[in-house]
C-alpha cells in the first residue's frame, strides 16, 4: 500500500457516498449497480468499483454535483486514481509501476534503447546461417532471451491479481462468471455508456463510440499478434521453420493484427490528446500514452520488417522490433497493459457478486 492510498480511498468513498443517495448515473456502467449493493464501502470495494470503471466520463457529464457545486465530484478521476495505486499497490515488486507511470515516455525509450542494443549484440555475435530471420539470430537464442522475460513478468502479474483478488472479495470462479466477464470484454459493453450511444471521453457532453472500437482495434490486434507468434512456434516445434510465406497462418494471423494494433493506437492517442486530463489519473498520463506509443511501435516495427524481409534493411530492423516486443514484455505488470488483466478480474468477482445477490433475493 502506498502512502497515498488512505487519502485516495477516503475521497473516492466520500464521492461514492454522495453518489449512492442521487442515483441519477445508476445504468451507465457497471460501477452504478456495484456501488448500489451497499451502504457503506469498505476498502475492498471501492478498489473493486475502480477497476469496474473505464472511466467513460458520462457521470461527470451528467452530474448536478460537479464542480463548481461545492460537493466537488469528479467522480472519473477519483475512481482513475484509486484504480491506478490498485495496480502499484498490488504488482510485485512495489514501486516499479509508480516509477513507470510518473516517467513513463523517458523510461520507455531507455528501455527500448536498451533492448535494441541487446538484440542487436546478440545477432552480431552469431555467425549468419539458416533462412530467413534465422539468418540473423538464432530460435534457441531467442527463446532464450524472451521466455524469461515474458515468464518473470507473468510471475509478478500473477502475484498482483492474487492480492487484488483477495482484498475485493473474490471466490472461486466458474464457468458462468468467466462467461459473463468475457462477454463483457469482447463487447467492451461498459465503454457503450450504458445505453449503446458511446462515452464521453473525447466530446464531453456528446457521446462517441470512438474509444470504444479503438480498444477492440488494439485488443483484437493484440491477440492476433500473440496467436501468430504461438502459431509459428509450434510449426517450428513440427519441424516447419520460419520464413513463412503470405498465405500461411502466421502471417495471416499476424499481419492483419499489426495493422489493427497500429490503426488502434494511433486511433487511441489522437482521443487521449483530446480528453480532458483533469478528469483521469493526471499524474500518470505521461505513462499512460508512452504504452499506447510502445503498443503501437510494437506493431509498426513488425510490419516495417515483413514489408523489409530480403532486403539489407532486416540487419537493423529486426533488433529494433525484438527489442521493442522485449521491452512490452518487460513493462507488462507495470505499465498500463495491466489494467486489462485487473479489469478482467473486477469483472469476475462482479459476476459472483451478482450471483450472491440473487441468490439472497430468491432464498429470501
Amino acid at each position: 500500500m502506498s502512502l497515498e492510498t488512505p487519502a485516495l480511498i477516503q475521497e473516492a468513498r466520500r464521492q461514492l457516498e454522495i453518489c449512492n443517495a442521487c442515483r441519477y448515473c445508476e445504468g451507465f456502467c457497471a460501477v452504478f449497480p456495484a456501488m448500489m449493493r451497499n451502504k457503506m464501502f469498505a476498502d475492498g470495494d471501492i478498489s473493486h468499483m475502480a477497476n469496474l470503471c473505464h472511466n467513460c466520463r458520462g457521470c461527470y457529464y451528467s452530474c448536478q454535483y460537479a464542480p463548481p457545486h461545492e460537493f466537488q465530484l469528479n467522480l472519473p478521476a477519483a475512481l482513475a486514481e484509486v484504480r491506478q495505486d490498485s495496480w502499484e499497490s498490488h504488482v510485485w515488486p512495489q514501486g516499479i509501476g509508480r516509477l513507470f507511470h510518473n516517467h513513463g515516455v523517458a523510461i520507455m525509450a531507455l528501455i527500448v534503447l536498451a533492448t535494441t542494443a541487446l538484440m542487436w549484440v546478440a545477432l552480431n555475435l552469431r555467425p549468419a546461417e539458416g533462412d530467413g530471420f534465422y539468418a540473423y539470430i538464432g530460435h534457441n537464442v531467442m527463446v532464450a532471451i524472451f521466455a524469461p522475460a515474458f515468464l518473470l513478468p507473468l510471475l509478478a502479474l500473477f502475484v498482483g491479481l492474487r492480492r487484488y483478488w483477495r482484498d475485493t472479495g473474490g471466490r472461486r470462479a466458474t464457468v458462468s462468471d468467466l462467461r459473463g466477464a468475457f462477454w463483457s470484454v469482447a463487447k467492451m459493453r461498459n465503454l457503450s455508456g450504458g445505453h449503446g450511444e458511446g462515452c464521453n471521453f473525447e466530446k464531453e457532453d456528446r457521446y462517441s463510440n470512438a474509444r470504444r472500437w479503438a480498444h477492440q482495434a488494439v485488443l483484437v490486434g493484440f491477440l492476433l499478434c500473440f496467436a501468430a507468434t504461438s502459431v509459428a512456434s509450434i510449426m517450428h516445434t513440427f519441424g516447419m521453420p520460419a520464413p513463412y510465406p503470405l498465405f500461411s497462418p502466421p502471417k495471416l494471423l499476424g499481419i492483419p493484427g499489426g495493422i489493427l494494433l497500429v490503426l488502434g493506437t494511433i486511433e487511441m492517442a489522437r482521443l487521449k490528446l483530446k480528453a480532458d486530463p483533469t478528469l483521469g489519473a493526471r499524474r500518470v498520463w505521461g505513462g499512460e500514452m508512452a504504452f499506447v506509443v510502445l503498443l503501437g511501435l510494437t506493431g509498426a516495427t513488425g510490419l516495417i520488417l515483413y514489408a523489409a524481409t530480403g532486403t539489407a534493411a532486416v540487419a537493423w530492423l529486426l533488433p529494433l522490433h525484438l527489442g521493442t516486443v522485449l521491452t512490452l514484455f518487460l513493462l507488462l505488470p507495470f505499465s498500463k497493459m495491466v489494467h486489462g488483466f485487473f479489469r478482467l478480474a473486477a469483472l469476475i468477482i462482479e459476476e459472483q457478486k451478482k450471483k450472491f445477490m440473487r441468490e439472497v433475493v430468491t432464498a429470501d
